[in-house]
């Protein structure tokens, strides 16, 4: 419903007339509308960790291990951008308004959440220490990929899509030690 009406065309009275249910039954499923976006965000954040996950090949280096995990994301987001304008659409409304903030700063932690979660999982398959704090490195690849996020819902573009996320991968690769390499030489 959000992905197509908007955060404000999204009521409780249209959410409950898409799913077929009587509008006092809402209350039934959701104490709030604010718990239905938490769970909606949820379900969004969870199926794009799980799909980008999935892309790990265990066998690759560093760098396709990263480009194999942001265009896992990419084609999600080419196949449902609706989804995506609506979460970005989300945190911009909940940081004008004061009461709603803690559901930005929840979104924003889900999305560091999973790119910990990505990132550790990549260097754990590949056998590599990052060079910065994981904190850092996740917060670089969100920014990354907000910004893919957007600039691609504006303008549509693959190919420029296509050359961030080679970029990225180069840059973020390049922020991988090998743990070969810092294990101390035995005499």
């Amino acid at each position: 419903m959000i992905d197509r009406a908007g955060v404000h065309g999204a009521t409780t009275r249209l959410i409950t007339a898409e799913a077929g249910m009587p509008l006092a039954s809402f209350h039934y499923a959701f104490r709030s509308r604010d718990e239905t976006v938490r769970e909606l965000v949820g379900f969004v954040v969870a199926d794009e960790q799980r799909i980008s996950l999935e892309a790990l090949d265990p066998t690759a280096d560093i760098r396709s291990a990263v480009r194999a995990g942001m265009q896992a994301y990419f084609e999600m987001l080419r196949a449902h951008p609706s989804r995506e304008q609506a979460l970005h659409e989300l945190v911009q409304y909940s940081l004008r308004i004061p009461e709603l903030q803690h559901r930005a700063r929840a979104q924003s932690a889900s999305y560091f959440h999973t790119a910990r979660v990505l990132l550790e999982r990549a260097a754990e398959n590949t056998e590599v220490e990052w060079s910065l704090p994981i904190e850092q490195l996740a917060r670089i690849l969100i920014a990354v990929t907000d910004w893919l996020t957007v600039a691609w819902l504006a303008d549509r573009d693959d190919e420029a899509a296509h050359t961030l996320i080679e970029c990225a991968a180069d840059t973020i690769g390049a922020l991988a030690m090998s743990r070969r390499a810092l294990a101390p030489r035995s005499s």
